[in-house]
């Protein structure tokens, strides 16, 4: 009888993700007893070591690292099996992945997920999101089943889309900002002796993309359009900014809209989605989300 099996390998795949016992535990939804229990068995039968203990840290032996590193792919393999024999039973997949740009929080798909809940169809929901190219790679390298996602999606195809809105973008800084005590178009070289304010590309193995950044600019980098706004509404730097993101900070004086020689042109997003495999919830959150979505699915 095989020593190493699927649960084993997630159990040993949560630690190494969170680097401690009590963090798997969480995950897994057990006690961190069992679960150190767990891995205390797991080696005996295997005869070595899986992790090195250094007090409530873990990390991985070579062996350890080995084992995961073929074993991640058999959970994906083992998901994606039991996805299919799902669908030919039922026709509904046994998980849908969504992934949407960062730009948007989860919080804006509320109606549509409860819409979802209500089929009862048994299909598990996952959200994540990713910034810019970040959101496009979770679709081509199959970490996500459908995606609403900022920009031109990569080039090689393998997939469909649909544009669900634009946003315009607005050139923004403090009342304060030297950038404002200008009064008068603002020019390339203007912006370079500032720092900007830029989110940073959530992608892993695509290009980075970079928007409104110029080559030498001083920049702090954030994870989030949000976090972006707060920096840039704080003094902290200047930036292009979805103009329906900051009404209110535009209404209130808190930032201020600056002329530039160079404006930043109207950004599409698109509903992408791969066509193969197409079970019945991805045919539903296609329909469901096909429609103008931005900028009225943003937050007032």
């Amino acid at each position: 009888m095989l020593k190493l099996t699927l649960d084993a390998i997630e159990l040993v795949d949560a630690i190494a993700r969170h680097g401690s016992f009590a963090g798997a535990s969480e995950q897994l939804h057990k006690v961190p007893s069992t679960i150190s229990y767990a891995v205390g068995k797991l080696e005996e039968q295997l005869g070595f070591a899986l992790f090195t203990r250094n007090g409530p840290r873990v990390t991985l032996t070579p062996a350890g690292q080995e084992m995961l590193k073929e074993g991640r792919w058999l959970l994906v393999a083992a998901g994606h099996l039991e996805s299919r024999m799902r669908q030919i039973a039922t026709g509904f997949e046994s998980e849908l992945r969504l992934v949407h740009d960062s730009l948007i929080p989860t919080s804006a798909f509320n109606d549509d997920i409860c819409a979802f809940e209500d089929l009862n169809c048994g299909t598990r929901l996952r959200i994540g999101c990713e910034a810019l190219t970040g959101t496009w790679e979770a679709l081509r390298e199959g970490r996500a089943d459908i995606i609403v996602a900022a920009g031109e999606g990569p080039a090689g195809g393998g997939y469909k889309a649909v544009a669900v809105g634009s946003l315009e973008f607005a050139f923004c800084v403090t009342a304060t900002h030297p950038l404002a005590q200008l009064k008068r178009p603002l020019a390339r070289n203007d912006l370079l002796e500032h720092t900007a304010v830029v989110v940073g590309d959530g992608a892993r193995s695509l290009s980075d993309r970079t928007v409104g950044l110029l080559a030498g600019q001083r920049r702090i980098t954030v994870p989030s359009m949000a976090a972006k706004i707060a920096c840039q509404s704080a003094g902290l730097g200047h930036g292009f900014v979805p103009r329906a993101c900051v009404r209110h900070e535009l209404e209130s004086g808190i930032l201020v809209e600056l002329a530039v020689q160079e404006p930043r042109a109207d950004e599409t997003f698109w509903l992408a989605w791969k066509p193969e495999h197409m079970g019945e919830a991805l045919k539903w959150w296609r329909q469901r989300l096909a429609r103008p979505l931005l900028p009225g699915i943003l937050p007032h």
